[in-house]
C-alpha cells in the first residue's frame, strides 16, 4: 500500500544531509529502526522509489527522515535535497531488519546511522540513560559525521567516532577493522548493530565472529 505525505519542513543537518518532516496518515504505524520505500511525487521520479528510515518516535504525528544527498549517485537523494515546503512524496508500508533487541553495540558507516536514532531514542526516553551502549561511528570526514551533538549529549551513550579521509581530525582516523574493534568492545557483552554499505557489514561482522563474538547477537541492514 502507497501512501502520499506533504513537506511541512527542512532542515540541513550538515554540509549534504538534511532533516525532513512530513505529515503522518493516519493509521501509519511502524517501530524504530523501521524504513519505508519514498518515491518523489513529480515527473521523471516516479518510478525511483529509495529506502529511508524514520528517525522520529512512532508517538509523533509526524514522519521524519534525515537523507544523505549523493550527487554523484542517480540523482533521488540530491532531488530530495532541494525539496522545500508543500512538495509531496509516496511512502510505502515500513519494513526492516533493525529492532531493538537489547543493549550492545551500534557500528555504523555513514548514512548507515539512520535506523540507530530512533532505536537510541527511544531506549533513551524509556530508560533515562544509555549506559550499556556504544555508538561506533565511521564517516569519510568529521564533517559528515550527522547528528554528533545529538549523540554526544545522550546520557550514558559511549560514542566512539572515526574518519577514514582525514588524517588531522578532531577523532579516531581509521577503518573499522578487527584491530580498531578488538580495542572499542567487550566480545562477550550485548548485542552487535550494523548498518552500512554491504561490504562493510561483510567485513564487520567478520571480524566480529573472529572476535568471538556469536552470530545470533549480530543483527544487519544493509544499504544501496
Amino acid at each position: 500500500m502507497t501512501y502520499e505525505l506533504t513537506l511541512q519542513k527542512i532542515q540541513p543537518v550538515t554540509h549534504d544531509t538534511h532533516h525532513l518532516v512530513f505529515d503522518r496518515p493516519g493509521g501509519y504505524e511502524f517501530t524504530p529502526g523501521q524504513a519505508t520505500d519514498l518515491t518523489l511525487a513529480k515527473e521523471g521520479w516516479k518510478d525511483e522509489a529509495r529506502p529511508f528510515t524514520f528517525v522520529n518516535l512512532p508517538g509523533s504525528n509526524t514522519l521524519e527522515f534525515v537523507i544523505k544527498s549523493y550527487p554523484d549517485h542517480d540523482g533521488v537523494t540530491e532531488q530530495i535535497g532541494m525539496m522545500t515546503a508543500g512538495d509531496k512524496v509516496t511512502v510505502t508500508d515500513p519494513w526492516g531488519a533493525i529492532h531493538d533487541e537489547g543493549p550492545g553495540y551500534f557500528i555504523a558507516g555513514g548514512a548507515g546511522v539512520t535506523p540507530f536514532i530512533a532505536v537510541l531514542r527511544k531506549r533513551l526516553a524509556q530508560r533515562g540513560n544509555l549506559d550499556d551502549c556504544t555508538l561506533i561511528f565511521s564517516n569519510r570526514t568529521e564533517a559528515d559525521i550527522i547528528l554528533r551533538d545529538e549523540f554526544e549529549a545522550m546520557k550514558g551513550l559511549r560514542t566512539v567516532f572515526t574518519v577514514t579521509d582525514e588524517k588531522e581530525a578532531g577523532v579516531q582516523s581509521a577503518q573499522i577493522d578487527k584491530t580498531f574493534l578488538s580495542r572499542n568492545i567487550v566480545p562477550e557483552s550485548g548485542h552487535y548493530y550494523i548498518c552500512g554499505p554491504e561490504p562493510m557489514i561483510d567485513d564487520i561482522t567478520a571480524a566480529l565472529k573472529e572476535l568471538g563474538v556469536s552470530e545470533n547477537r549480530i543483527v544487519v541492514e544493509g544499504l544501496d
